[in-house]
């Protein structure tokens, strides 16, 4: 890569990070080096356990015992920061070096509102005080595209949706105005257009204030149409690094070229994802083996087998012991729709559209206020009476977005994926045994995995786990939440092949909720779209995708952060790509 003249704001050579363990010692990062200029947006990409975050927390000082820096200098201004004592860390950490954590959940308290989490942040680090650190506040809120900031300054965090509590955490990291902002895959939990938003705002913060940005992610649209430079990481060293145009546009490196063909399309559709399989084998799936012990069916493509009429959901935005007092708003309001035997149907839409309140009603999590829904011509909703049938329950599964905190950890593998059969009475003894053996298998876990806990995993193998778990009852329907938002394009990949092979093998019928356009488009046969809880449009895949017909849904689809025709695109452009080893 060109080399710039100006001083870089940070400097990173030779990092090794150590984490000493029983037997031996794990080197998460082993050898890194990167330069961080002002103005500058830097991408790090890589598989998780890559050691992308770890570079982020040894920045940051972070680095949690028995980890230790073992090697290697990290500059701020051209001072070595990498051995300061805490109380000098400190002074840097919050006020010249910030951080967005990936979690929103972990860097926000829930036990105090989200304006007195920005005021405390703001009166430490720039000392403004009362009326004027609250006015500060609101402007990130507001610069975050939080609506209705003065009263959602005084909301608690478990009052935000999960998309919502990330653009707080944003703004936590804005608040002291750093000169280096570390961004650990922080549009993870967006959708397109609130992350455009968020993006285009780390762009003008980069540009107009001079910010320094180092932008974790493993969404490689992020990295193509944000970042200015770009380190690919890989088992805790660097293999690529260079302007991005050039490392995406022409990769050198097998493992930035496997990367790149992971990347789900947004302009053409594929039966099949390419598999990663730089670095060693890859995970075996035998889905077509479990088909030979699961009951026979063959979808009836035309017939619905889940209907929903009139569905309507309200919840209390403020719970007031006085009933005049009480306040709600619609999370969906007159929803219908129907999802045909065997067919893989999408939602779509921005937080808090009402995407997992409808896939939690078909579940039944919540109960409807209105409306009714059928499956299999059977009433499931509003009234409870089928679904205290055996055969009700166990017909409909779901995925949830997030594997680690939807596995019980105290549970052993086998326990968890042999619970669901247990306790709709599907299996026993020996016969549960087994499904849980070849549940495992057919995710491409060996059966020592049975005596594992879920800790033990990394979070594309969770995610498998949570798969199995679905489908010990024998579902005909499996509801997808955001299966993949959290996931790495290369497992991304693994799991989506998979629920493929569930519907080409088992005739599984799936209601896919995602806001990742491009895996919609990959996935799904028809796809609804909302909006604020209503649905303004629903079409077949690829005709909405060609002629969407709501101004909504042409919003969404403009938002999209591409990769497709990358490589055209910078045919022309100068730079070089440096491999690593």
């Amino acid at each position: 890569m060109l080399e710039r003249l100006d001083a870089p704001l940070l400097s990173i050579e030779d990092l090794v990070v150590e984490f000493p363990g029983r037997s031996q010692v794990m080197r998460a990062v082993d050898g890194v080096s990167l330069k961080l200029h002002a103005g500058e947006i830097h991408g790090l990409v890589g598989e998780s356990g890559a050691g992308k975050s770890t570079v982020g927390a040894a920045i940051m000082g972070l680095i949690g015992r028995p980890g230790r820096i073992a090697g290697g200098q990290i500059r701020f201004h051209g001072e070595a920061i990498s051995g300061l004592e805490e109380a000098a860390m400190a002074a840097l950490r919050g006020k010249k070096i910030s951080m967005i954590f990936q979690d929103p959940l972990t860097s926000l308290n829930p036990l105090f509102t989200v304006g007195q989490q920005l005021q405390e942040t703001i009166e430490t680090h720039l000392g403004l005080k009362s009326a004027a650190s609250r006015a500060h506040a609101i402007e990130r809120l507001v610069e975050v595209g939080i609506a209705d900031p003065e009263t959602r300054i005084d909301h608690y965090p478990h009052q935000f949706s999960g998309g919502m509590r990330q653009r707080v955490a944003i703004a936590l990291a804005l608040c002291s105005k750093p000169e280096i902002i570390i961004a650990d895959e922080p549009t993870t939990a967006l959708d397109v257009t609130i992350q455009a938003q968020i993006l285009k705002l780390i762009k003008d913060l980069a540009r107009s204030n001079q910010v320094g940005i180092i932008l974790v992610t493993h969404d490689m649209g992020v990295i193509a149409e944000t970042t200015d430079s770009v380190t690919v990481m890989y088992q805790g060293r660097f293999v690529e690094s260079g302007k991005t145009e050039t490392v995406l546009g022409t990769p050198s490196h097998d493992y930035t070229k496997a990367l790149m063909a992971a990347v789900p399309p947004s302009q053409t559709k594929l039966n099949r994802f390419p598999k990663v399989t730089y670095g060693g084998n890859r995970a075996e799936f035998h889905i077509d083996d479990l088909a030979k012990t699961w009951p026979k069916r063959t979808a009836n493509r035309g017939k619905p087998l889940l209907q929903i009429a009139a569905l309507t959901k309200s919840f209390a935005s403020n719970r007031s012991l006085f009933p005049w007092r009480r306040t709600f708003f619609d999370a969906v309001s007159d929803v219908s729709f129907d999802i045909r035997d065997g067919e893989i149907f999408g939602l779509v839409g921005e937080s808090g559209s009402g995407k997992s309140t409808i896939a939690r009603i078909i579940a039944g999590l919540h109960k409807p206020d209105w409306g009714q829904i059928l499956f299999d011509g059977q009433e499931i909703a509003p009234s409870n009476a089928t679904r205290k049938a055996p055969d009700m329950r166990r017909n409909i599964q779901m995925i949830f977005q997030d594997p680690f905190s939807s596995l019980n950890p105290r549970m052993r593998i086998s326990e968890i994926i042999a619970e669901p059969a247990k306790h709709n009475k599907v299996l026993a003894g020996a016969e549960l045994k087994q499904r849980v053996v070849d549940l495992l298998d057919a995710i491409g876990l060996d059966a020592s995995a049975a005596d594992r806990y879920p800790h033990e995993f990394s979070g594309g193998q969770r995610q498998r786990i949570s798969i199995a778990r679905a489908l010990a009852t024998e579902p005909r329907l499996l509801i997808c939440d955001e299966p993949t938002s959290a996931l790495d394009v290369s497992i991304q990949a693994q799991i989506l092949n998979i629920l493929k092979d569930l519907r080409e093998h088992l005739g599984l019928t799936m209601l896919f909720i995602s806001h990742d356009l491009p895996v919609i488009r990959q996935m799904c046969d028809r796809v609804g779209v909302l909006k604020n809880g209503r649905l303004v449009e629903l079409a077949e895949t690829e005709q909405l995708f060609a002629e969407p017909r709501h101004e909504y849904t042409s919003d969404l689809l403009d938002h999209i952060p591409r990769v497709d025709g990358f490589r055209a695109r910078t045919e022309n452009s100068e730079g070089s790509a440096q491999s690593g080893p």
